[in-house]
């Protein structure tokens, strides 16, 4: 039996940082699903194949494979057996990323990747559509959010750091672009599950949203393992009927 906790929001709200977080002090699997498309956009621009060339793209799903591995809280990404969590990190794929993810047939396939790699274990997954479409049953649903102003803030200070050579109004418009296409995407659209617990992480800092979402768990884990022992004395107490 799995715990899935699944979290969705725009770009910036703090999503992968807090996932690493909660996965590291909560002891959950952390499966990057962003990464999985981040995986195909890398795979495109390796491969030379234009974002208009759509059925170049679905022609090559089968030739991509995904692997993650988690230790110490840090997390490695696989593409065909190749370690490429830097990689697709890099400014060109965060420039195409949400276009490819666009492609209903790329969504299907990682889909399937995501939810084989959640098969079974304890997990906390973050993306645009976990909540809603990749695990709509998740145990713990939760929306984090940001005033777009502050999700550039943050993404820009992220990308300076790095040593990325960008704009604050440049981030701020590639924020845009992707909120509007995430939110208008034919499957998989970025929205707000209602059964979902909303966050606003605008004023917030990341200890304060991660001790926030640390209580949503905490509460909803109790209830989960209350109602799995409950299965588990019917189960015992049927055997002696």
């Amino acid at each position: 039996m799995s715990f899935i906790v699944a979290i969705d929001g725009p770009a910036g709200t703090g999503k992968g940082t807090i996932t690493k977080i909660i996965s590291k002090d909560m002891g959950l699997i952390n499966i990057d699903t962003g990464a999985t498309y981040r995986c195909v956009a890398l795979y495109t621009i390796k491969n030379n194949i234009k974002i208009e060339e759509k059925y170049k793209i679905i022609e090559n799903l089968p030739n991509i494979h995904i692997d993650m591995k988690n230790e110490n809280g840090e997390q490695t990404i696989f593409l065909n057996n190749e370690d490429v969590t830097k990689q697709i990190r890099s400014r060109e794929v965060s420039q195409i990323v949400s276009q490819v993810s666009s492609i209903k047939e790329v969504r299907f396939a990682m889909v399937d990747v995501q939810r084989n790699l959640a098969k079974g274990k304890d997990v906390i997954m973050e993306g645009r559509d976990i909540t809603t479409y990749v695990f709509p049953n998740a145990d713990v649903k939760i929306y984090l959010d940001a005033d777009e102003n502050e999700r550039a803030r943050r993404r820009y200070e992220e990308m300076i750091q790095k040593g990325m050579e960008i704009s604050y109004d440049e981030v701020l418009k590639n924020i845009q672009i992707r909120d509007k296409n995430d939110k208008e995407k034919e499957i998989g659209a970025l929205k707000i599950a209602e059964d979902a617990i909303y966050v606003d992480t605008t004023k917030l800092s990341i200890d304060e949203v991660a001790k926030r979402v640390k209580e949503i768990i905490e509460e909803k884990r109790k209830k989960f393992d209350k109602n799995e022992w409950n299965k588990f004395e019917k189960i015992n107490d049927n055997l002696y009927i």
